[in-house]
């Protein structure tokens, strides 16, 4: 497995600013071999699979290059416009409504290519608007009705310049990141709040997940996993430890008791829970460690993976999230819906080490620690803009605020953006305004 670091956005530019960019195509990437250069964006055809079920991986070798071919895409929309935005009324359109409404709606998907061009005309919900919202509300991370909606509503109408920043800024934190792509690989998309398991370059099971709340949120970060603990206990950490368990204590005496934790004291012995001072403003000098079982904030599977954030993948007993929408509401770590399928695809090389082992060890109870034969590329990564290999360009929330700060995209429009419009199109034009950053706790807790 060889590192890949990837190009700098700053070199983007020069490649960017070499010739004009047609509308409504990405040119080419430079060549690197034997990596392909990114395709062009073309309208895709009127019969598509739901975004959901594509087996094309957020993030491979290739991902920086077709971010900035992508947002070659969309300077020249800004260039030409943008888009129209849609009346607050439309959220009620749904299969079969027809007026001038629908009329602006086909030619706003029209323009994004989510409906071919030539069935931009006309001014009813058909099949083909059905079709084209479904892939709309796809690649937005949002649930493929076919029918509006406020949320779908919102989506279209963010403006080009937003979708820029989003993709530039995107673009500058990918590059900054070391990314090691083997045979095999997991990538979780922070703000997508999924994981998917890579393997032969293609997506082999796409996970639900639940990341960090935006007051704690999940980090960045490239690593490689290298164990699978069943029936974990969990140590919890300091910053959880002052927030939130020592509050509680102090209100509830009983609470590290019924929560199944245990007081120890810096030689690892248990000291009784009443016995400490749970009022003292002073650093703790003990530890809380919760028991196994299905009260454990860890549930019954932990996947280890050494950084310096110490975060890691985890199953919940707080399941009860992952069917909703907004996903993150953990205190850094990354809590995984099928977590034993997630395992067992990663013990792939471990003999004696399928599902059908993995239930049975869980249901033993005991803590097992087991180390895989081969560790395995891991990358959480915040992409908000981004497109895949089958030229789909997908954007999600920024719900940490990080397309806010500054970026090398960003900060160098005010010296190439005369430049950018004699060749055809034009870098991102939102404000750049560095955003006010709050230190957190990257540890998770129940």
């Amino acid at each position: 497995m060889t590192p890949i670091r990837l190009v700098p956005s700053t070199l983007v530019f020069a490649a960017l600013l070499a010739g004009p960019a047609p509308a409504q195509t990405m040119p080419p990437a430079a060549a690197k071999p034997p990596v392909a250069a990114a395709a062009p964006v073309k309208p895709a055809a009127s019969h598509r699979a739901l975004v959901s079920t594509s087996t094309h991986p957020t993030v491979d070798e290739n991902t920086v290059q077709r971010i900035s071919a992508a947002m070659l895409s969309y300077s020249v929309l800004e260039v030409q416009g943008g888009w129209p935005t849609l009346p607050a009324n439309a959220a009620k359109l749904a299969p079969g409504s027809k007026g001038p409404d629908v009329a602006l709606l086909r030619q706003r998907l029209a323009i994004t290519e989510d409906l071919p061009a030539d069935k931009a005309n006309g001014d009813v919900y058909d099949d083909a608007v059905v079709a084209a919202v479904k892939f709309f509300q796809g690649r937005h991370g949002l649930e493929e009705t076919g029918a509006l909606g406020p949320k779908t509503l919102a989506a279209l109408n963010v403006p080009v310049t937003k979708r820029l920043r989003q993709l530039g800024a995107s673009l500058d934190r990918l590059a900054a990141m070391e990314l090691t792509f083997g045979q095999r690989y997991v990538v979780v998309n922070l703000p997508a709040a999924f994981a998917e398991a890579v393997e032969g370059d293609k997506v082999v099971r796409r996970y639900v997940v639940q990341v960090g709340r935006p007051e704690r949120p999940s980090p960045t970060l490239t690593t490689y996993i290298t164990t699978v603990n069943l029936n974990p206990t969990w140590t919890v950490p300091l910053g959880i430890l002052k927030k939130d368990v020592i509050p509680r204590m102090r209100k509830d005496p009983g609470y590290a008791a019924r929560m199944h934790m245990k007081v120890l004291d810096g030689a690892g012995r248990e000291v009784d829970a009443n016995a400490v001072d749970w009022n003292s403003d002073h650093a703790p000098n003990f530890t809380i460690r919760q028991d196994s079982g299905n009260w454990n904030a860890l549930g019954s599977v932990r996947i280890d993976m050494p950084n310096p954030h110490s975060v890691y993948m985890h199953d919940t007993n707080h399941k009860e999230f992952f069917s909703a929408d907004y996903r993150f509401q953990s205190s850094g770590c990354t809590r995984v819906e099928d977590p034993r399928s997630l395992a067992a695809w990663l013990l792939n090389d471990n003999p004696g080490w399928g599902r059908r082992e993995i239930d049975a060890g869980i249901a033993k109870g005991e803590r097992t620690d087991i180390r895989l034969t081969h560790k395995v590329p891991v990358a959480w990564v915040y992409l908000t803009g981004w497109a895949t290999r089958d030229n789909v360009i997908h954007f999600r929330d920024d719900v940490y605020g990080h397309d806010e700060k500054p970026t090398l995209v960003a900060d160098a429009r005010p010296q190439v953006a005369s430049a950018a419009r004699a060749s055809g199109f034009v870098l991102q034009s939102a404000d750049v305004r560095p955003a006010q950053v709050k230190q957190v706790s990257f540890l998770d807790s129940q």
